[in-house]
């Protein structure tokens, strides 16, 4: 019964903007999965409800009466959504986030008690991977992850926060390995890698108009930028890493960056979702966290929380971004070229 009031409210939808094109628009669904109510709508009458052209839709005659009824049943179902939403007066239910380990522990958890504390009714299920996630198989409802990784057309990307990452290792290390000289002499180091984005591993830099090429390579693997962070802390190699996880440890110099002029661009991070309808948990879930961590003024005087509590700078705001603070890193004797600066991610 609630697919068919669901098909109804889409032949409503269709008939009232005039087209499947505007009406999937309006609804936050795809032209196909539009279609596909009004085509299981009309195998449920049992006569077609709309003739299609190229300049739109309208309805047959048979549809007319049919319509009203629809529209009728539309009414009465916002009627009582309204009603829902009034008596409940806040957002509740389960919320399903996925998160990248490191956002998730340095960043998104920091978040949860301000959110929570405004959305009491709200319960936040958390699950941290840098997996790839399958939002609608797995059933979340917003999954956070890197750019780079997305793959699937079908779904809503928002960028969240421009990063870069940067080649970094312990000052223990490097007493005890000595300092590549060159980016290609880091074939020669212990390079910490990750399993979970073997592209990741391809360490590619264009230093002094040359293009170098690095197929990071070592004895530590681990599954989580979190892991590759806590291994280049203990001193077991050269990691490449987001620039908000490892700034703070820089600044302290409890990492030392190697080769200033180098950040990989293009590693933004971003909230990804299904479908762009308004489902008011997701919704206040996300504008809290773009307020939180984004676009109030406020988040750079407290801080972007990061392993040791670095900030962030604004971003750009026609995408909502914020550029991470490099702050006053410690750098490598060798290296003395400023770095360049941050370019515009297409992502939005």
């Amino acid at each position: 019964m609630m697919d068919i009031s669901s098909q109804m409210l889409a032949f409503v939808k269709v008939v009232e903007l005039g087209s499947i094109s505007a009406a999937s628009r309006a609804s936050g669904q795809t032209p196909s999965a539009v279609s596909k109510q009004i085509r299981n709508l009309e195998d449920h009458v049992g006569y077609r409800l709309l003739h299609r052209s190229k300049t739109g839709v309208s309805m047959t005659d048979e549809a007319r009466d049919y319509y009203e009824k629809c529209r009728a049943v539309a009414a009465a179902m916002l009627e009582a959504e309204a009603h829902i939403s009034n008596q409940k007066g806040k957002p509740n239910g389960v919320l399903r986030v996925a998160s990248s380990v490191a956002f998730g522990k340095y960043q998104l958890i920091t978040a949860l008690p301000e959110f929570l504390d405004l959305y009491p009714e709200i319960t936040v299920s958390l699950e941290l991977s840098d997996r790839q996630i399958a939002l609608e198989e797995e059933s979340f409802d917003v999954s956070i992850s890197f750019a780079e990784q997305l793959t699937n057309p079908n779904v809503v990307a928002r960028r969240i926060l421009k990063n870069e990452r940067v080649l970094c290792a312990s000052p223990s290390f490097l007493a005890k390995h000595g300092t590549p000289k060159s980016f290609g002499d880091l074939a020669r180091f212990n390079c910490l890698r990750t399993s979970n984005f073997v592209g990741r591993n391809a360490w590619e830099a264009e230093l002094d108009q040359v293009k170098h090429r690095v197929d990071a390579a070592g004895n530590f693997v681990g599954n989580s930028a979190d892991a590759v962070y806590r291994a280049v802390l203990a001193g077991l190699g050269i990691a490449r890493l987001s620039n908000y996880i490892v700034a703070e440890k820089i600044a302290t110099g409890e990492l030392v960056r190697l080769f200033p002029a180098y950040t990989q661009k293009h590693a933004d991070v971003a909230v990804i979702f299904a479908d762009k309808s308004k489902w008011p948990p997701r919704s206040v879930f996300l504008w809290t966290l773009w307020q939180r961590i984004l676009t109030d003024d406020a988040a750079t005087a407290r801080g972007l929380a990061t392993p040791g509590g670095g900030n962030t700078g604004r971003g750009d705001t026609g995408v909502i971004t914020r550029a991470v603070a490099r702050g006053q890193a410690r750098q490598a004797p060798h290296s003395a070229a400023r770095p360049s600066r941050p370019q515009t991610s297409a992502l939005h």
